[in-house]
C-alpha cells in the first residue's frame, strides 16, 4: 500500500453561500419521462445501523442506486432524460421528449449516432438508450478504462473508441465529433455546450424526489455525495438548498488524485488537477469539474473530502458486511465519511447533533468484479439485498 492509498484531504468550502437558492429547470419533465419508462421503480433507501455504530452517528441511511432500469448505476436517470430531450429536439419533435414510446417510433432508423465520453457507467447508459431508440452509439473512453467496463458498454451495442489520455481527453474527442449525424450526450459542459449537461442534472433530480417520499419528513443532518464532474452533486445542491438553514451539511467525496472540486474550492474557481487519475473509483476519475455545475457546488457544499483507495476498499468491506455488495464509488462514500469523522477537528467543524442522521448516496453496484474481489476478498454475490 502506498502513502497515497491511505491519504485523506479535506477542504472546507470558503465559497459556501447560505443565501444561495437554486433555479430549477425541467426536473418535472424528467420525472415524467422516468415514470413512463418500462421498469421504472424507486431505488431503495436502506437503514444501516451497523454503519451508524461504526461511524458514531445516530443513523445512517443509504440511497442505493445499484440498479436503475436494469443497469448497475444511477447514470441512466441523467442519460435517459438528456438523450430523450436532445434527440427530440434534433428531430424537431420536442413534445415527444416525455413520451418514450412515441419518441422511439419517431426516432427509429434516423441517421443519427449518439456520442459520449465516459469512464464506464454514463457510456453504458447512453448505449442502452440509443439501442432502445433504434440509434447507433459511439462511446469514447480513456486509454486505461477497465476491460469489464468496456465490455459492458459493447454489450449494449455501442462502438467503443479508446483515446490516449484521461477523461478530459475523451471529452474533447467526443465533442469534436459533433455534426449533423453525431449528437453528443455529455454530462459535463464547455463553452457553448450547456443545455444537454443541464438535462443530465435534471434527470438526477429523480433520486431526490424519491428520497422526499421515502424520508416522509424525517430530518437529515449530513449528506455525502460522490463527485466526478459534479452533475449529481449539482442535483443534490439544487434539492437540499431550496430552503434556508445550515443543515443538512453537504459533503462531496472524491479520489485523492482526481479531487477537482476540492482543488477548485481552494482556488476559488474551477481548476484542472494534474497527474494520472487512477483510483478504483473509476467513475470519479475526472480532472476538471463541469463549468456549468461548479457554481452550484461552490455555493451549496460545505466541504470536499478526497481519499485514497484504501479508504474506498474499507468502505466496500463495511457495505459487504452489512449485506450490500456494491462498487468502489459506493465504498468511497462510506470509507470517506469514516475518514472524515475519524478526525476530531473535522468532526467538530461539522457541528452535527449527537444523534445525527447521515444520508449516503451509493451510486453504483459492482461494475468491476475483479476490483470488488480484490477489496473484499471474495466474489460478489447476488444474494445481497
Amino acid at each position: 500500500m502506498s502513502a497515497r492509498d491511505d491519504a485523506v484531504d479535506v477542504a472546507w468550502n470558503p465559497g459556501r453561500d447560505p443565501a444561495w437558492r437554486p433555479q430549477h429547470g425541467l426536473e418535472d419533465q424528467a420525472l415524467a419521462l422516468h415514470h413512463a419508462l418500462d421498469g421504472y421503480a424507486p431505488t431503495p433507501l436502506h437503514a444501516a445501523p451497523s454503519l451508524a455504530a461504526d461511524l458514531g452517528l445516530g443513523a445512517v441511511l443509504l440511497k442505493d442506486e445499484s440498479s436503475r432500469f436494469g443497469l448497475p448505476a444511477f447514470k441512466a436517470l441523467g442519460a435517459w432524460w438528456a438523450t430523450a430531450w436532445a434527440v427530440a429536439q434534433r428531430l424537431g419533435a420536442l413534445a415527444l421528449a416525455t413520451q418514450p414510446e412515441a419518441l422511439r417510433e419517431h426516432a427509429r432508423g434516423a441517421p443519427l449516432t449518439l456520442v459520449c465520453a465516459t469512464e464506464g457507467n454514463h457510456g453504458r447508459a447512453v448505449g442502452r438508450a440509443a439501442r432502445w431508440l433504434g440509434l447507433a452509439a459511439l462511446v469514447v473512453v480513456p486509454e486505461d478504462t477497465a476491460p469489464a467496463r468496456v465490455q459492458a458498454i459493447e454489450a449494449e451495442g455501442a462502438r467503443v473508441e479508446h483515446v490516449d489520455g484521461d477523461y478530459d481527453a475523451a471529452v474533447r474527442h467526443a465533442a469534436a465529433l459533433a455534426d449533423d449525424r453525431h449528437l453528443v450526450i455529455a454530462d459535463t459542459s464547455w463553452p457553448g455546450y450547456e443545455e444537454v449537461p443541464r438535462r443530465v442534472v435534471e434527470g438526477y433530480a429523480t433520486i431526490f424526489a424519491e428520497l422526499d417520499a421515502q424520508l416522509d419528513g424525517r430530518a437529515v443532518d449530513l449528506v455525502v455525495v460522490p463527485i466526478g464532474v459534479g452533475s449529481l452533486a449539482a442535483a443534490a445542491a439544487r434539492h437540499f438548498r431550496v430552503t434556508p438553514g445550515e443543515l443538512p451539511r453537504l459533503i462531496g467525496l472524491e479520489p485523492i488524485d482526481a479531487a477537482c472540486a476540492l482543488a477548485s474550492a481552494r482556488a476559488g474557481e474551477p481548476v484542472t488537477v494534474a497527474g494520472r487519475q487512477g483510483s478504483i473509483m473509476a467513475g470519479l476519475n475526472c480532472p476538471t469539474p463541469s463549468p456549468d455545475a461548479w457554481p452550484q457546488l461552490a455555493a451549496a457544499f460545505d466541504a470536499f473530502c478526497a481519499v485514497g483507495d484504501e479508504h474506498v476498499r474499507r468502505g466496500m468491506r463495511l457495505l459487504a458486511a452489512a449485506g450490500l455488495d456494491r462498487g468502489a464509488c459506493a465504498g468511497g462514500v462510506v470509507g470517506g465519511l469514516g475518514a472524515l469523522l475519524g478526525d476530531h477537528a473535522h468532526r467538530q467543524a461539522l457541528s452535527l447533533p449527537d444523534d445525527a442522521t447521515a444520508l449516503l448516496v451509493l451510486t453504483e453496484g459492482v461494475t468491476d468484479r475483479a476490483a470488488f474481489a480484490a477489496a473484499v476478498g471474495r466474489e460478489p454475490t447476488s444474494a445481497t439485498r
